[in-house]
């Protein structure tokens, strides 16, 4: 398990230092995309064989918090459970129906009030690694960014291993094309017999970044959990003054320590892995349909997508009961 760190709260060196080819910081050496896509989707509801604790500092609010993530009996589904100041708990389905709008982030808010925040790495790990059940417990509003990629929550998914039950593992097959169009943020889902995306993005001085392959355990370990949140250095710095300023949580815990900071046409300390921030769009789409409920049979084509385009993606899906069913 790497070490976490806090966020960096010093400014980075000159620009001209700052863009070392580097090694990836994760070598997975595996052949990851020979893993069929469909096969071993279905099977069994499983949770996890242990419960495991993780902590470090949020991205917007930049407190710490502390989550540990624990088994659950069949049909539970994933919860978070927060606590909340006096010992009182509350629970939080992971569900689309509970998706409250936040800047930069995917929100859950209980029926009863309190918000979870920046679930979409955790949500992304779990689905990935075909977690169905599990009970998310967290002393603070914010899950932990780490270093802005989901390798943490995978590694420690995968220590604690994987129990199937006896129930029946549930999937939403898509039966025709769905799509969101936002100006040139466009977001389709189309029939397929198992999670396939393509995804497609411009950055200013970076040109176009491409990466498609099917979402398999194997596959987002390898390709997709190393990605890291991005933005422009100057952006993120501006925004965490705002939120210090305005005492709102905005990017308080941003820093090239837990996100890939782009300054100019590059990334600080390199990328880790191709076409990082592309992959990292895809991690946070991975997260966000999971809040479907069921995992996803159907093969995503992405241009610009965001979370706001993914949610409404879900939203219109799940919607719709003449676009999908459950098998």
């Amino acid at each position: 398990m790497p070490r976490l760190l806090p966020p960096d709260r010093r400014p980075p060196a000159s620009p001209p230092d700052l863009f070392a080819p580097g090694r990836a910081a994760i070598s997975i050496p595996l052949d990851a995309r020979h893993a069929p896509a469909g096969p071993g989707f279905g099977g069994r509801r499983a949770t996890l064989g242990a419960a495991f604790t993780l902590a470090g500092r949020g991205l917007h609010t930049g407190r710490r918090a502390t989550v540990r993530v624990g088994p659950a009996p069949p049909g539970h589904g994933i919860v978070f459970r927060r606590r909340l100041h006096g010992g009182r708990t509350v629970d939080v389905p992971a569900v689309w129906t509970l998706r409250e709008r936040q800047p930069l982030c995917t929100a859950l808010r209980s029926p009863d009030g309190p918000l979870v925040r920046t679930v979409e790495h955790l949500l992304a790990a779990l689905s990935a690694e075909r977690i169905d059940e599990a009970l998310v417990e967290i002393d603070a509003e914010e899950l932990p960014i780490f270093d802005g990629s989901a390798v943490p929550w995978c590694r420690a998914i995968r220590a604690a291993g994987r129990i199937e039950s006896g129930e029946p593992r549930r999937m939403i097959r898509v039966l025709r094309t769905v799509e969101v169009v936002d100006g040139r943020r466009t977001l389709r889902i189309a029939p397929h017999d198992g999670l396939h995306v393509s995804a497609h993005l411009a950055l200013a001085h970076f040109g176009p970044l491409d990466w498609s392959g099917p979402v398999t355990p194997d596959v987002f370990l390898a390709e997709i959990a190393p990605a890291r949140s991005f933005g422009r250095y100057w952006r993120a710095m501006l925004g965490r003054a705002y939120g210090f300023a305005t005492r709102k949580p905005f990017l308080q815990g941003c820093g090239v320590r837990s996100a890939a900071m782009i300054v100019r046409g590059g990334i600080v300390g390199g990328m880790r892995v191709p076409d990082e921030p592309v992959r990292h769009r895809v991690l946070d789409l991975v997260g966000d349909l999971a809040l479907a409920g069921h995992p996803i049979l159907g093969r995503l084509t992405a241009a610009h997508t965001g979370h706001e385009l993914n949610h409404a993606l879900v939203a219109k899906l799940m919607s719709d009961p003449t676009a999908w069913d459950l098998v």
